[in-house]
């Protein structure tokens, strides 16, 4: 074969190389894709992935189908987004819980919340905020602190379960503002709000959004936010770390994730599309006013994020003494 001949081979052998690769690519998403979220639907975290998943479905012209798998702290749906098939066709919406607070909490995790996921962008950041039942005369964090240190035990905080952001922010905040306090676990955010709005409990570190309406309506108050920063919902609420414990800080987060082994290909895909999903006016303005912080960031800083917490939270754990008993 002469040179000439064969220069004009080549760029067609490429050419009919790549069309031959190209639909594997292009084709991806080509059926329905099934977004894992380890909360039973209707609370406020479904609420946030569903709205994720709309956006995210019309970005990549493709179903983004959310699946519900509450129960047992997170485990059995991280579990499940951890051993499915790395194609693309499987994500998972991933928290604090799953993946930082559960290694601690959990003697014999099914999974590996590092090595099982391929991280791909936090997405969500939900302050907890301070809150007290009205039947309690603290109107600020320093007049409750000063009540808690001439009650030891005799307030009580209560929490969505034992090893809950909400109970974990409850025993940071004893450790850094020097009180005892009785820990109240229920089984989620429903039966705890019914308690504290009756009197039965004296306050929660929990989501904005579940006491929005009675914060309005002056049946619970907010003493404090626990993000570094004010809430926009509740601009004139101080931070913890304003009124002088410096160094709180405790802001519950949720992101996307893929199991481990996903191309970087459909990594950068799907995180291109996210980007412009969580950039949407409407889906920020509808987060913001649920006291959520919409926010979007690089695989690899998502990454540092979980490692850094994994840390964090073994320690505060290892202090509270909670199980997952």
């Amino acid at each position: 074969m002469s040179l000439a001949k064969g220069l004009k081979r080549r760029p067609l052998l490429a050419a009919m190389l790549f069309l031959a690769a190209k639909p594997a690519f292009a084709a991806w998403p080509d059926k329905p894709i099934r977004l894992i979220v380890p909360f039973p639907a209707g609370g406020a975290a479904d609420v946030m992935a569903r709205g994720m998943a709309q956006r995210l479905g019309t970005e990549l012209g493709q179903q983004v189908i959310v699946d519900n798998r509450g129960g047992a702290g997170g485990t059995t749906a991280a579990e499940a987004a951890a051993h499915a098939t790395p194609d693309g066709y499987t994500l998972f919406f991933g928290t604090m819980g799953t993946q930082a607070i559960n290694p601690a909490l959990y003697k014999k995790l099914r999974y590996d919340p590092v090595k099982d996921f391929a991280p791909i962008s936090v997405t969500h950041l939900t302050p907890r905020v301070l809150v007290v039942g009205s039947h309690l005369s603290a109107k600020t964090l320093g007049e409750l602190i000063n009540l808690a240190k001439t009650k030891p035990e005799g307030l009580t905080y209560g929490s969505a379960g034992s090893g809950s952001s909400s109970h974990l922010a409850g025993a940071m905040f004893e450790s850094m503002a020097g009180v005892k306090m009785l820990h109240v676990p229920y089984k989620g955010s429903a039966p705890l709000l019914a308690d504290l709005l009756a009197g039965r409990v004296d306050m929660t570190f929990d989501s904005f959004v579940i006491y929005a309406e009675h914060i309005k309506t002056g049946r619970v108050r907010p003493l404090a936010v626990t993000s570094t920063k004010r809430l926009q919902a509740l601009p004139h609420v101080p931070t913890v770390a304003e009124t002088g414990i410096k160094g709180y800080e405790v802001s519950n987060w949720l992101g996307l994730l893929a199991p481990a082994g996903l191309s970087k290909d459909l990594v950068t895909r799907i995180y291109t599309a996210l980007g412009r999903a969580m950039a949407t006016p409407a889906l920020r303005e509808q987060l913001t006013s649920l006291g959520v912080e919409p926010t979007f960031d690089s695989p690899e800083a998502f990454g540092i994020l979980i490692n850094s917490e994994i840390a964090k939270w073994a320690d505060i754990v290892k202090k509270s003494g909670a199980t997952s008993e």
